[in-house]
């Protein structure tokens, strides 16, 4: 297969030829100091079938820094709206960020390139359309952790800096992230189409979408029914992962939420540290609206929402239809996913009790959730053993000993092999994840200008099942300020 040069990327601007009324046209506004490369992604180069060593040029920073422009980009600014927090918004967009174009690699798949932190746009707003270096490394290394961990995801195709200064809380460096997905339309995309009472433009962007995304539905009359029908059961299958991986979007907003079920916009998200199901990760949010038990219910609501913007294209109850399985999809992939971590194989009803007493000795004892699923497959089902190392995470070990009797019993119930079912459980319970800690010293590397420990995290997060050599540190329990960092919307 061909390794294409930055100015040979074959792109195909689907978004860019539907009407004007669904974005801005506008070029990145370049940085006043010259853009340079912090961080390429080897794994998301190959998916554009562009040659690694183009990110060696300098044009590779001119680029995607915002710069520069090669032949074939049309960049824009999506419109869309949303509601946040409860709240809907009537008009957002990317206000600092600009899709350049879509390039479709030798496999027929497209991805789109996504300039986060491109400068401002029509739909900024009262912002300065920068992202700063911080929120840049958590975005870029939060991608390619979750695909590592096999959760759908935007990827992550570079970090670009510069010396520029930009304003939040505090004076910092200005940066911008290319993200990657086969499409950026969200659930708001749809919503001010539809509240804008434009429902030629709403349908136009339904059948644009289906044809694109969900061709297998294109010809069916009962197309959007059942196109909604497929958004629900991928939002399901989405938040169900991010319940059994311990992880926290934060800002679970419609415009945040992905028509393709994949995660979108990393702001002050969170993967748990002690398990605690009322985890707020975000501490804009002073309600809890966004907290991590609340996201399947989020789940739900942001597709209503949704579901509203369909009633001019699909009857109401084929609509309420998919919602009312909403829930059941969600417990089904929740069960299916938090089986596959007890390193069970039999679906039994009975389980639900086993999971739920483990969790409540979880919380009682504040337990590392990421660490304990991960020791859990080195749990001994020999008569005797006192697995003293697991019994060491219980402020009340004589409870667990309970637990793991029935734990015990019910593995012998099905034949299970400790070696076998150590080798299952290591395969779906990470060793490492990114806590927010380690971005925390990644950045703070960051600003004093060295790099290398964002490479390194990338890297070991690309393979968090599997041990490697002399990383043992990166999958210990953080330090009690690392389970204190303050993280915002402005993450």
């Amino acid at each position: 297969m061909t390794a294409h040069s930055l100015e040979t990327l074959p792109f195909d601007n689907s978004y860019a030829r539907l009407p004007d009324v669904f974005y801005a046209k506008v070029n990145p506004t370049p940085f006043a100091t010259p853009p340079f490369l912090i961080s390429a992604n080897r794994a998301a180069i190959e998916l554009l079938d562009l040659d690694p060593r183009e990110a060696t040029r300098p044009e590779f920073a001119g680029v995607f820094g915002g710069s520069l422009l090669v032949p074939g980009m049309e960049p824009l600014a999506m419109l869309y709206s949303g509601h946040q927090f409860g709240v809907y918004v009537p008009q957002l967009g990317d206000g600092r960020a600009i899709l350049l174009g879509e390039v479709t690699n030798g496999r027929g798949e497209r991805w789109d390139l996504h300039l986060k932190g491109a400068g401002m746009t029509p739909f900024s707003r009262d912002g300065d359309g920068r992202s700063v270096l911080r929120s840049a490394i958590r975005e870029y290394l939060c991608c390619e952790a979750m695909h590592g961990l096999g959760i759908p995801t935007t990827r992550a195709l570079c970090l670009i800096g510069s010396d520029d200064k930009v304003y939040r809380e505090q004076v910092e460096s200005g940066a911008t992230i290319v993200r990657m997905a086969p499409s950026h339309v969200r659930f708001g995309t749809f919503e001010i189409f539809y509240y804008r009472k434009q429902h030629e433009h709403l349908q136009r962007l339904a059948d644009y979408t289906i044809e694109m995304h969900f061709s297998d539905l294109a010809q069916a009359t009962d197309k959007y029914a059942r196109f909604f029908a497929d958004v629900v059961e991928r939002t399901a299958s989405l938040i169900a992962q991010w319940q059994a991986v311990g992880w926290s979007h934060g800002v679970l907003n419609t415009d945040n939420m992905s028509i393709l079920g994949l995660t979108l916009d990393y702001g002050p998200y969170g993967f748990m540290d002690d398990y605690d199901p009322g985890f707020i990760c975000n501490h804009s949010d002073y309600n809890g609206r966004y907290a991590f038990n609340q996201q399947p219910y989020i789940g739900l609501w942001n597709l209503s929402c949704l579901a509203q913007t369909l009633l001019p294209l699909a009857p109401k109850e084929e609509l309420k239809a998919a919602l009312d399985g909403y829930q059941a999809s969600v417990d089904r992939h929740y069960r299916n996913h938090m089986r596959a971590k007890l390193g069970l194989v039999e679906d039994r009803g009975e389980d639900e009790a086993l999971l739920q007493e483990l969790k409540s000795l979880m919380v009682g004892s504040r337990v590392d959730y990421t660490i304990f699923w991960r020791e859990l497959g080195t749990f001994s089902s020999a008569v005797g053993a006192k697995n003293e190392r697991l019994r060491e995470h219980f402020l009340n070990p004589d409870r667990f000993d309970v637990w793991a009797g029935q734990y015990r019993d019910r593995l012998k119930s099905e034949q299970s092999r400790d070696e076998e079912r150590r080798t299952r459980m290591d395969r779906v319970n990470p060793k490492y994840v990114l806590r927010n800690y380690l971005a925390q010293g990644a950045i703070e590397k960051a600003q004093q200008k060295d790099y290398s420990e964002i490479d390194r995290l990338l890297t070991l997060l690309q393979q968090p099942y599997t041990e490697q050599p002399g990383m043992n540190s990166y999958a210990a329990a953080p330090p009690n300020w690392g389970k204190h960092l303050s993280v915002s919307c402005s993450s």
